[in-house]
């Protein structure tokens, strides 16, 4: 799958396991979703 081949492309770039990848990425969009407002569906 393109989402697992862009994973381990990430983590090879910047030295890290898989998971640690995993972990930074659902980090980085946790904190995009809360400074958009948190809302499940965004007005078009």
């Amino acid at each position: 799958m393109k989402i697992t081949e862009d994973v381990r492309r990430y983590a090879a770039e910047h030295g890290l396991a898989e998971e640690e990848a995993l972990r930074r990425g659902m980090e980085e969009k946790s904190r995009e979703f809360v400074e958009k407002g948190g809302e499940l569906y965004a007005k078009a």
